[in-house]
């Protein structure tokens, strides 16, 4: 009963800080996604035993570019697709490697790149979401956190009740195929209500984004587990009583930003 409390008090305070660095100001959310980068970011590389201290200078040089210095630069669409392209194909190399069996041996600058562009550009991504013709629309960003919190939620709860057909026992023995079904069905629900009250994009949009944001959330989630698996660890750190460390809370989000980011771009060029 300790315990549970201490989870849910810690849950809502996350909640509590996320949105208000959202609905306080757009400054005040880049710099909450600063930190959370660099704390993310701590906490992957003790787990995958990155060495060196060069990722957060670069990952901090990249920051700056891509959230401050971007919008002054001629190239900012070419140099936001090439960023684009390499962390969806990072995030797509890391689920190739979900199948493989062996033990994958990274060279330290194997590390450094995946942590650079799945770690830093997830962060950077989430940061990039809510802009939309040079406005800050938080009614997107938040819509892009309920979705997750929502599958998250009814993922698990579904697949405690009912559960019986494992995901990926290999990776997460506790996550089923009913539990999957049961988050993306409340979640697609959760889709309705936000076209319902936010105007930003229409019911088909709004669709599509919980499918992409879903599917590839938990994906991200198991990319995490896969990573903690082979460290012998079971949270990426305890900065979050109750529930681990913060990358535990963030997985999802991060390996799906770069994901969200790309059809909401789409979703700008068709309409």
């Amino acid at each position: 009963m300790k315990e549970l409390l201490k989870r849910v008090l810690t849950g809502i305070l996350y909640v509590f800080l996320l949105l208000s660095a959202v609905f306080l100001s757009h400054d005040a959310f880049d710099f909450l996604f600063l930190i959370f980068g660099l704390t993310c970011i701590y906490e992957f590389k003790k787990i995958i035993r990155l060495r060196g201290y060069a990722i957060f200078l670069v990952f901090l040089g990249v920051w700056w570019v891509f959230i401050y210095l971007l919008g002054v630069l001629e190239q900012q669409n070419i140099l936001r697709i090439i960023f684009l392209i390499l962390c969806i194909t990072v995030n797509l190399s890391l689920v190739a490697r979900l199948y493989s069996k062996e033990k994958l041996n990274y060279t330290n600058t194997q590390k450094f790149i995946i942590t650079l562009f799945y770690i830093g550009g997830g962060c950077i991504f989430l940061t990039m979401i809510p802009y939309r013709a040079e406005h800050f629309v938080e009614s997107l960003i938040v819509g892009i956190f309920i979705l997750i919190w929502v599958n998250d939620s009814f993922a698990y709860l579904v697949g405690k009740s009912i559960g019986k057909h494992k995901l990926f026992p290999s990776v997460s023995p506790k996550k089923t195929v009913e539990g999957f079904i049961g988050g993306l069905i409340f979640a697609l629900g959760a889709a309705y209500i936000l076209f319902i009250y936010s105007g930003e994009l229409n019911l088909v949009q709004w669709m599509v984004l919980a499918l992409v944001v879903v599917v590839t959330g938990s994906v991200g989630d198991l990319v995490e587990s896969k990573f903690k698996r082979l460290a012998g660890v079971k949270d990426s750190g305890a900065i979050l009583p109750g529930h681990g460390g913060l990358l535990d809370r963030l997985d999802s989000l991060i390996f799906a930003a770069p994901f969200a980011y790309l059809t909401l771009q789409i979703f700008n060029y068709v309409s």
